[in-house]
């Protein structure tokens, strides 16, 4: 099971950290996906934490434990969870396909390639400095601002580390902005300031790394269709109760679409939290909507 505080509870009912604390990089790959296995695997169903739960919150972030595994194995055993349900949760998870879905419906995208990727192909199509990540993991991991050429094979390798897919996405200057969306209703607008040029592993989960404001100073009428944009991207992918969508605009006002996360960070201090908290929702109160809305969409879960 998923508790709150972020932890796995094995046979014993005692707490298993999938990490012991958050450092300035991700931890190893090997190791979380051992664990992620494990918990999967060795009765899940039979531990009574899960068993005879009203709802899991589900309190992770990546991995089989965010792209829908999890989400599948619950639906299984019979237990309403937070979240979205398994399609819903691979396809967030997946940016190749989520961003097709995007673009689909409306909601502008960065341009991009899957790798294999030429240095040519870069030039001409997306243009240099070129964003190259994962194509289904979270939290910027195995992520690379490449600006020359000669260093896009490097970060395509690191990449690769974390994921079987990798993407060479344009980079987009300018805003990082953020939309929560709660049910089907979207959040205030948040704007993020890493001390980093991108906002990136370090600069997520190390505290005083980045400035983020709730509401984000920027003109009502792009505040509106930021929450528009979310709310189409919420849909496109067939989210379920919360999720949290990222943009980044562009300094003459072009809005991109980088990524939908179907379960956003929920600690106090995430960015999911203060946008509730902006619009006048305190943290217990969020808690006790997610939930509800999990219990109440339980019945024909599909997405």
């Amino acid at each position: 099971m998923v508790d709150t505080a972020g932890g796995l509870l094995d046979e014993r009912g005692e707490r298993e950290l999938l990490g012991a604390a958050v450092g300035t990089a991700p931890p190893a790959v090997d190791q979380l996906a051992a664990r992620e296995q494990r918990m999967l695997s060795e009765g899940l169903a039979e531990l009574p934490a899960v068993r005879d739960a009203d709802v899991l919150f589900l309190a992770v972030h990546g991995g089989q434990l965010e792209g829908g595994t999890l989400q599948a194995v619950l639906d299984v055993i019979g237990v309403p969870y937070t979240g979205s349900g398994p399609l819903a949760s691979a396809l967030a998870m997946d940016k190749d396909l989520s961003k097709r879905l995007f673009r689909a419906a409306g909601v502008p995208v960065p341009a991009w390639f899957m790798a294999p990727v030429a240095p040519e192909d870069v030039t001409t199509a997306l243009g240099w400095p070129v964003i190259v990540k994962p194509s289904k993991q979270g939290s910027s991991v195995g992520l690379t601002l490449v600006k020359k050429a000669q260093d896009l094979e490097n970060a395509v390798k690191l990449a690769a580390r974390y994921d079987d897919e990798v993407m060479a996405e344009q980079f987009i200057p300018g805003r990082e902005l953020t939309v929560g969306v709660l049910g089907d209703v979207p959040l205030p607008v948040g704007e993020i300031v890493p001390k980093h040029e991108l906002f990136d592993y370090e600069t997520k989960y190390t505290p005083g790394m980045s400035e983020e404001t709730f509401p984000a100073r920027i003109e009502t009428l792009l505040a509106r269709q930021l929450q528009e944009y979310a709310v189409m991207a919420h849909r496109a992918l067939k989210l379920n109760g919360y999720s949290r969508v990222d943009f980044r605009v562009t300094p003459e006002g072009d809005i991109f679409c980088l990524e939908a996360n179907s379960l956003p960070g929920m600690t106090r201090t995430s960015l999911y939290p203060q946008a509730a908290q902006a619009a006048g929702i305190p943290f217990p109160e969020l808690c006790e909507r997610v939930a509800r809305l999990a219990r109440n969409n339980r019945t024909g879960r599909g997405a």
